[in-house]
This record gives C-alpha cells, structure tokens and sequence, in this order.
C-alpha cells in the first residue's frame, strides 16, 4: 500500500520540460520536449541525438516546465512553428526557467 503512495506521489510531482539548444557551430536552434532535461541535454552533446549530432556543441538557452506530459507536448509542437524573432523574444520572457533551474541543481549543470 505505501508502495503505491509513494509511486503516485513521485509521478504525480514530475515535472515535463520543453528545451531549447542553440548551437555553436550555426547558432541554430533545436527544440525539444524531456522529462530530464540535463540528461537529454548530454545526449545532444554527446551526439546520441541522430538530428543535432553534426551541430554540436550545444548549449541549452530556455527551459519551460509543465505539470502534465500533455501540456508540454503542446507547447513543444506550438513553439517547434515559431519563426526566429518569436522564439528569440521567447528565450527572453519569464516564461524561461533556465536560470532559476541550473541556479536550484548546481550538481546537474556542470
């Protein structure tokens, strides 16, 4: 029974991300959808990511939480058709948790 719980409680407390990369090489942007964002974000460098594999190094410039798997994917799809000047003012809004993520994992930025 406290299994269960305790189960329901970490799922329940998740939270889902949409990230966005830019790249080094191009300053291309990607963006993408995680439930761990650092760990994906390692991926990408570490060119286990087929699409951004030829484009590393990345370095992630917004972070955007979610309480459901849903809205994040939603957000994702809206924000994968926004032209360049929208996701620029995006990556620049209050929406974007980044700094306040890395400044509250320390040990997952670096």
């Amino acid at each position: 029974m406290w299994g269960l719980f305790l189960f329901y409680r970490i799922a329940y407390a998740m939270n889902y991300y949409v990230y966005i990369i830019q790249s080094q090489v191009d300053s291309s942007f990607y963006k993408g959808f995680s439930a761990q964002p650092f760990s994906r974000f390692q991926q990408h460098n570490n060119g286990e990511a087929a699409y951004t594999s030829s484009k590393i190094p990345w370095n992630p410039v917004a972070l955007f939480s979610f309480g459901t798997k849903t809205e994040a994917l939603i957000f994702e799809k809206k924000v994968k058709k926004y032209d360049h000047k929208r996701l620029t003012s995006l990556i620049n809004s209050d929406k974007n948790v980044l700094n306040s993520f890395l400044s509250s994992n320390d040990n997952l930025a670096g």
